[in-house]
């Protein structure tokens, strides 16, 4: 336990840490967070997207699954190692709870903003406004555009992205913190030509930042999914 807050260590595939989360439907008046870990990589879908989003025979030939999860935004790419993926759930009621699905993210992403900081990243913030696209490829790329709550750097690369799912007892919240960003991965399994999966490479390249890469440029020890998830842990209020 964190002071206030039910940890789960959550190990699966992608589609069942997405589906269910059962310490929200058995004690779902605690706070709780889940460190979540998939055994395997996987294209995780925003809830409106299609699957022909995903070019099939190539996530099949790469062994990668495509799953959906129920909050919206754009196409993730998970891998056992990276991003540091960390979910919340706040009851509904609680003084966390806020009624404005916007408003609701704000303070998970000033976690986040502290949590870059401990390990060793300061420039970045937690957006506040409205959702903005950041490249033309935010309705298919997660990290293709900024919402609310979401950390950004002083520069405007994207570093941690969320998500929201809402049920009648509380909000049940996605976190993806980056490590090393590389749009090639995921850009190579989506339904696109040739020409605009190079354009999506392009743009989305400077779109996002992973925390490996500003923390080594800052002369700070290289952060790895095991010091995120702990600096996360340890900002929780």
């Amino acid at each position: 336990m964190t002071v206030g807050w039910r940890v789960d260590e959550r190990v699966g595939d992608a589609a069942s840490l997405h589906a269910r989360w059962p310490a929200t439907e058995s004690r779902p008046d605690e706070r709780a967070v889940a460190v979540c870990r998939p055994e395997g990589p996987a294209v995780v879908l925003g809830s409106t997207q299609p699957v022909a989003t995903v070019d099939g025979h190539r996530a099949d030939a790469a062994g990668v699954a495509v799953v959906r999860r129920r909050s919206g935004g754009g196409a993730v790419l998970v891998t056992p190692g990276d991003p540091a993926w960390i979910d919340a759930w706040v009851p509904a009621g609680d003084p966390l709870w806020h009624r404005d699905v916007g408003r609701a993210f704000d303070w998970l992403g000033d976690v986040w903003v502290e949590a870059l900081r401990r390990v060793g990243i300061d420039g970045v913030a937690a957006h506040r406004h409205a959702p903005v696209s950041c490249t033309r490829w935010s309705s298919l790329a997660c990290f293709g555009g900024i919402g609310s709550g979401e950390v950004v750097t002083d520069d405007g690369r994207k570093v941690v992205g969320l998500a929201q799912r809402r049920i009648r007892q509380g909000a049940w919240f996605h976190g993806a913190c980056i490590i090393r960003w590389d749009p090639r991965p995921l850009v190579e399994l989506l339904d696109l030509a040739p020409q605009e999966r190079e354009a999506a490479v392009a743009d989305l390249s400077t779109a996002g930042a992973g925390v490996a890469d500003l923390t080594g440029r800052r002369g700070a020890p290289v952060a790895d999914v095991t010091g995120v998830t702990s600096a996360f842990l340890a900002s929780l209020p």
